[in-house]
């Protein structure tokens, strides 16, 4: 008898495993899923602070064609595009183009540095425990959304990029 409620026992035992298994796997699978903002998509809504004090989010951009880019002091890609970029935004900001770029750096030093070297004319500003990259679902970098002025982004750029190519530059023009 004694033999026969250890086995019940240990069915249960089994049982619970299982069921407690199936349940951890259900609620692990839930907190792996990443969205990833791709082209065609609406782009997330983020709120950030600016170096000069000054609050972005992504409707403020309402009318032009936003080019959120997200980079780190650190980053090889990032200083190489760092002079074609801020080229860019004074080339195209009286065409309506705004160029924001977003530091994963979690040195403000380093930080500070990289905008003094490159004389950064962009608005930038540091997320150091990367929120607006990760909604966007940006784990690497350079990565850049240009976000057209209804909210979707027309065109994702992965890795650093020659923004002052004239090619690039038309197409953008053809956002606005």
């Amino acid at each position: 008898m004694e033999s026969q409620n250890g086995r019940n026992i240990d069915r249960l035992l089994a049982g619970a495993i299982v069921l407690l298994a199936g349940a951890l796997i259900y609620v692990v699978s839930g907190t792996l899923d990443v969205h990833v903002t791709n082209v065609g998509d609406e782009a997330p809504q983020f709120k950030i602070v600016s170096d000069s004090g000054r609050t972005y989010t992504r409707s403020d951009f309402g009318g032009k064609v936003l080019v959120l880019n997200f980079w780190a002091s650190w980053c090889a890609p990032c200083v190489q595009e760092a002079p074609s970029l801020d080229a860019f935004q004074r080339t195209m900001a009286t065409e309506g183009v705004v160029v924001l770029g977003v530091s994963i750096d979690t040195n403000d030093k380093r930080y500070q540095q990289f905008l003094k070297r490159f004389r950064i004319t962009f608005p930038t500003a540091r997320d150091p425990e990367s929120n607006v990259a990760s909604s966007y679902g940006t784990f690497q970098i350079p990565e850049t959304y240009i976000i057209d002025s209804t909210g979707k982004v027309r065109e994702k750029v992965i890795s650093n990029q020659n923004w002052m190519d004239p090619e690039f530059i038309t197409r953008v023009k053809a956002m606005l």
